[in-house]
């Protein structure tokens, strides 16, 4: 059945959707289903695109963004996700208990296959056997050559009249996912138990700045908050985000002045009052910094905003 109660058939359930985005709040409208919060972390102006295909109970994902963007996401309740980061061709495995925050390069590909929960329970997963393995970096010969093959193929079934049945094309998703993930390599033990402890540092940071947007903290603060010493933190940071903490705590607060200056009550607003609510008491900084991450003067920003209204 599709999204209003119609009965959907092979056509439209191979039909290719596709969405171009200029800001990261477009990027997070266009993946229905999962549970996310995205921060630009590298300057310019942002450019995203969506391309999904959804088999009914199966989707096809693939994502490209051009700057850094900080993802604090979770995958769809009950799902199963298999997650191919192109810049490395790593192969990431997802449940909907897997919350994670980390910080993607530049021009960042990403393309998945996700399995529904009633996907997952008809077809007897035991997603349980998976434990150890979501969110660690898995390796195979084959996983950039399937990655490959499932951008293509969206490309294809976007311009072809003839598509597969959707069942043979679901089945072949699944064989080839259970597949590679039985030849996947892993790394060894001593590196699965430290990414495992910097992956619990970083997702009890995650739900703070997901659960509390409107929140400040300072460096201390937030090392109290982790639970961990500050050097720890900086470690955990750099391995995760290739940035300090500090640094990461600026971008944050920038990234929720523009949300502000972007929001309903920006008629209301000035840039001023914007940068004071984030503690940039430096209005000139403030207007320099912002232009150096989103390629635009907050000024344009609120203006764009009120527009909107």
């Amino acid at each position: 059945m599709s999204a209003n109660g119609h009965p959907m058939t092979d056509s439209t359930a191979l039909r290719v959707q596709a969405f171009n985005t200029a800001d990261v709040a477009e990027q997070i409208r266009a993946t229905p289903g999962w549970v996310q919060h995205y921060q630009q972390m590298s300057p310019g102006h942002f450019a995203g695109q969506i391309r999904y295909l959804d088999l009914q109970g199966v989707q096809i994902y693939e994502e490209c963004m051009n700057t850094r963007v900080e993802q604090n996401f979770s995958a769809p309740s009950g799902a199963l996700a298999f997650c191919f980061d192109r810049s490395d061709n790593a192969l990431y495995v997802l449940n909907g208990e897997s919350r994670n925050i980390w910080i993607t390069p530049e021009n960042y590909q990403e393309v998945a296959v996700v399995f529904g929960p009633e996907f997952v329970q008809h077809h007897g997963l035991d997603v349980a056997r998976l434990e150890g393995l979501f969110m660690a970096p898995l390796n195979s010969q084959q996983n950039g050559l399937f990655s490959r093959w499932l951008s293509g193929t969206l490309t294809r079934l976007a311009q072809t009249f003839d598509p597969p049945s959707r069942e043979s094309l679901t089945q072949q998703l699944l064989d080839d996912c259970l597949y590679i993930l039985d030849n996947a390599v892993c790394l060894d033990p001593g590196s699965l138990q430290r990414r495992a402890e910097e992956r619990s540092i970083m997702k009890r940071i995650g739900e703070w700045a997901a659960d509390s947007p409107d929140e400040t903290l300072n460096l201390l603060e937030l090392s109290g908050f982790a639970g961990v010493s500050l050097r720890q933190l900086q470690h955990t940071f750099k391995a995760y985000t290739g940035m300090t903490p500090s640094h990461w705590l600026r971008l944050r607060r920038l990234n929720s002045a523009r949300h502000e200056l972007l929001g309903r009550n920006a008629l209301d607003k000035t840039v001023a009052e914007v940068a004071m609510n984030w503690s940039f008491w430096h209005l000139g900084r403030f207007s320099n910094s912002y232009r150096a991450l989103f390629g635009e003067l907050p000024s344009e920003t609120l203006k764009r905003g009120q527009r909107l209204r």
